[in-house]
């Protein structure tokens, strides 16, 4: 009998589902794919602020910011910000997105933060993170000041990588200054959920 080959499912274009503002950080205890090391929550006390990231090792709009992010985390790495990377995507339909691809992509990329790998994708759901790349901005009591995109640069639309509205939110927030409450979604690869595992807000209406 011929084997029958597996089929990855397809890409479907995501917009973040923009969780509400002031939303507590839900809490995560995962392991980093390079130095598999475990990190939760209040791994990062004592920071003003909480990056998370929701991305992955082969989406074309990661990569496209693949160089971006490893700036970014240079450029605070002197402050109080807290940067972590979550990947949830489903390892057995994307191999390249396993804890052994993320390990290698972030080696490749220069990524100084942490990218842990969330195996049951309960973490992804918590945030309701839905594309790769999807930003989330937590303040020093961890509530929810900013989410959606790194900037309005994507794949072929020739708009520089500069990561202008997340830095936006990242310098006030430091500051102690408002942050503009006109957030603009993420868009890039839905999150591949294992079939079955699909939360209620996938797909996107």
């Amino acid at each position: 009998a011929r084997l029958q080959r597996f089929r990855a499912p397809p890409m479907v274009l995501t917009p973040s589902t923009m969780l509400p503002l002031g939303t507590e950080a839900p809490a995560f205890d995962l392991v980093d794919a390079v130095s598999g090391k475990s990190f939760t929550l209040d791994s990062f006390r004592g920071k003003d602020g909480l990056v998370v990231i929701f991305l992955c090792s082969h989406c074309p709009y990661v990569k496209h910011l693949r160089d971006g992010l490893a700036t970014f985390a240079l450029d605070y790495a002197p402050t109080k910000l807290g940067i972590v990377a979550i990947s949830a995507n489903d390892p057995v339909s994307h191999p390249a997105d396993s804890p052994e691809g993320l390990a290698k992509e972030a080696r490749a990329a220069g990524w100084s933060f942490p990218v842990l790998f969330d195996a049951t994708q309960s973490v992804a759901k918590a945030y309701t993170a839905a594309c790769t790349p999807d930003f989330f901005l937590f303040d020093a009591q961890r509530k929810l000041v900013y989410r959606g995109r790194f900037d309005a640069s994507r794949p072929g639309n020739r708009h520089p990588v500069t990561g202008a509205d997340l830095r936006a939110a990242c310098d006030a927030l430091l500051a102690r200054k408002p942050i503009a409450r006109d957030q603009k979604p993420s868009i890039g690869c839905n999150i591949k959920w294992r079939a079955g595992n699909e939360p209620e807000y996938f797909p996107p209406r």
